[in-house]
């Protein structure tokens, strides 16, 4: 991967583009009024790239480019905050002060639901098995203006750790999660524009009894898992299902 700035930039983007190809172990280069295509074609290497507001991923394989948005947390959190139902804060039974880790962090989504229900006084923390899916999200929960305080607020209390799954769950001790949370790319295709661009992107990681066992060792109350409704890890791994009739996806819980 090649790391540069938007086409209009200044010494400023130039410095973001720079320290981010540090942080990565890329190369940084100049952006030369070359198109983003053209530098795909000559590297033959992922483009991100540092604009005024925000990095784009350009895949060599990739059609759209990948970049932090809060996709459904938006309307999500707003449903919460009438006090309307959402079956994912139901399945991980948050509430204010309760810990929550997401083993799958991806666009985040689903960690700024679980930071606000939790609250100032509860722990959100995601783990991206990607670096540079995780360093997209890490510097779009801490920049990214909502126009919403309490959605804002949430994005910047979550923690961001780059790292594959199972490795991390390893460093953890006995019970020091409330709920351990996964959401694997799906078996079956889901039409969402909201993950198209992320699915080039991921990173796959092997689903193992070991991974498994870790995370009912580290989680306190329950371990969560969200998938296709076809998908066969329910029972593979003695996940309770919660049956959603009109919706693609399900819950599955192990409570402990």
């Amino acid at each position: 991967m090649i790391v540069t700035t938007a086409g209009r930039t200044n010494e400023v983007m130039k410095q973001q583009a720079k320290d981010a190809a540090y942080l990565l172990g890329c190369k940084y280069v100049d952006r030369n009024k070359k198109t983003v295509r053209s530098l795909l074609s000559f590297y033959k290497e992922d483009v991100l790239v540092a604009g005024k507001e925000r990095y784009e991923l350009f895949a060599v394989n990739g059609e759209e480019p990948f970049f932090f948005h809060p996709s459904s947390a938006m309307f999500r959190v707003k449903r919460l905050q009438k006090k309307e139902y959402d079956p994912f804060i139901e399945a991980c039974n948050l509430s204010a002060g309760k810990s929550f880790l997401d083993c799958t962090l991806g666009l985040a989504s689903d960690s700024i639901v679980a930071s606000f229900a939790v609250g100032e006084s509860g722990i959100v923390e995601g783990l991206e098995a990607s670096p540079v899916i995780a360093f997209i999200v890490k510097e779009g929960l801490s920049s990214w203006q909502a126009d919403e305080e309490d959605i804002d607020r949430a994005m910047r209390r979550i923690k961001v750790t780059a790292g594959h799954a199972l490795d991390e769950l390893r460093k953890r001790q006995d019970n020091s999660v409330d709920c351990v949370y996964f959401d694997p790319m799906f078996e079956e295709q889901i039409d969402s524009d909201g993950i198209k661009p992320l699915k080039s992107l991921a990173v796959y990681e092997d689903w193992t009894s070991a991974m498994i066992k870790e995370a009912r060792r580290v989680a306190k109350e329950r371990v969560v898992l969200k998938d296709h409704y076809k998908s066969s890890r329910f029972e593979d791994f003695n996940f309770k299902r919660i049956d959603r009739k009109t919706a693609k996806f399900h819950y599955g819980i192990i409570e402990l």
